[in-house]
């Protein structure tokens, strides 16, 4: 998850994994992992034990002996931005962390651009797996990397040719967007099978970033990710759900890749009163910062069933565990992608940006979501033949435990 340390005070759950993913935190057009791990808006302040032996300042006399060298020997002309960019990158990478990265200035307008909901790219969101290889966290329904049947967990061992081996995912990410109705290709691996080469076609991605409907007296809200608008318009759905006198609610949450924890926060407290943990911030064993519930909450008491799978990760899983936790809703689908890894973003003097794995989240009863992702009450998987088919047993077996509860 993200944290922003400068206005707007929003924060995000890249995976985006995350997950995202660990996915993160990253978004639809191609997915940047932002999850995501989302955007946390907070400067933390607290240095991280496990670097306190560290020195207060680096001695440099063996880079400029390095400097020194490549400019005196190097045939070749080279720019003075390029070598303190990747002196910057450098350092970063040598952290070993996929999700703490470097943006030069053009790469954070990038990573900015990708949290407004509209880009270019191939619709899928990107993350790591256990491996550190570059793997789909959602595919978005619809859109050319789900039509080309990419799918969650798939690994992406070539990008145009190019292997991602050491790749991260940002920049995995900047090599798969690009205009719209240019093609790139894809090596992908599914269960460690032989890599299959898929070109797609980019397009323009444009996000909903909340849907919601009426089927009989249950309301359906399905949230795509969480972004900006994500909080005032699951509000507005809430709101429009109780005048409506709806007697019980589905949250789909599947295949979202994660975003704001401000808007997790937010959706959260839609169910849940005033003042319930909704997420745990640890930093080792250590609770260095908890979310709460706020403000009204016109959908609790309601029976409840959040529908997730293998690419819910970030502030998906933060809401779909705070509910549960807190007895609010009954979860259904599959095992979430598992991004529970939290980034801050700090702005950077020469309009770079620097992410950096700050913590991870638990949810409210403790337990970790980096890895490990949350576990459904009920599993119902989805076969091949049933997507094909247009069947969701998924959603059908949330329905049929809600009107067993009316």
């Amino acid at each position: 998850m993200i944290k922003h340390a400068l206005p707007p005070r929003r924060r995000l759950s890249l995976k985006r994994v995350v997950g995202l993913l660990v996915i993160v935190t990253a978004v639809f057009a191609l997915g940047v992992a932002v999850g995501r791990g989302d955007l946390h808006l907070r400067s933390t302040t607290q240095m991280s034990s496990l670097n306190k032996n560290l020195p207060p300042d680096l001695d440099y006399t063996s880079v400029e002996q390095v400097y020194d060298l490549l400019k005196k020997d190097f045939d070749g002309q080279m720019a003075t931005e390029k070598l303190l960019d990747g002196l910057k990158t450098g350092l970063v990478d040598a952290s070993g962390d996929p999700y703490t990265e470097y943006f030069n200035p053009k790469d954070a307008k990038m990573f900015d651009d990708a949290l407004s909901g509209s880009f270019t790219g191939i619709g899928a969101e990107l993350g790591t797996n256990a491996d550190d290889q570059i793997v789909i966290v959602s595919p978005l329904a619809g859109y050319p990397a789900a039509k080309a049947g990419l799918q969650t967990k798939d690994v992406i061992t070539a990008i145009d040719g190019q292997s991602t081996s050491g790749v991260n995912v940002d920049k995995a990410v900047q090599k798969i967007r690009g205009p719209a109705n240019t093609k790139v290709t894809l090596s992908i691996s599914r269960s460690g099978g032989r890599p299959l080469d898929v070109t797609i076609t980019r397009v323009k991605i444009d996000i909903p970033s909340v849907e919601y409907k009426m089927e009989g007296n249950i309301g359906y809200i399905k949230i795509n990710q969480f972004n900006q608008d994500t909080a005032d318009l699951a509000r507005k759905a809430a709101q429009d759900f109780k005048s409506k006198n709806v007697k019980a609610i589905a949250l789909d949450l599947r295949s979202n890749p994660g975003g704001y924890l401000s808007d997790a926060v937010d959706v959260s407290s839609l169910w849940l009163p005033e003042g319930k943990t909704v997420v745990l911030e640890k930093r080792g064993s250590q609770v260095i910062d908890t979310e709460y519930s706020h403000g009204a909450s016109p959908l609790a008491g309601l029976s409840t069933v959040v529908l997730i799978n293998g690419g819910s990760a970030s502030a998906s899983e933060i809401t779909a565990g705070a509910l549960r936790d807190n007895g609010a809703a009954t979860l259904v689908g599959a095992k979430s992608f598992g991004k529970g890894s939290v980034q801050q973003v700090e702005k950077l003097a020469n309009g770079g940006e620097l992410k950096i794995t700050i913590a991870r989240w638990y949810t409210p009863k403790g337990a970790n979501i980096d890895k490990q992702g949350i576990k459904p009450d009920i599993i119902v998987d989805i076969t091949e033949e049933q997507a094909k088919a247009g069947q969701d047993p998924q959603k059908d077996k949330a329905y049929e435990i809600l009107k067993a509860k009316l």
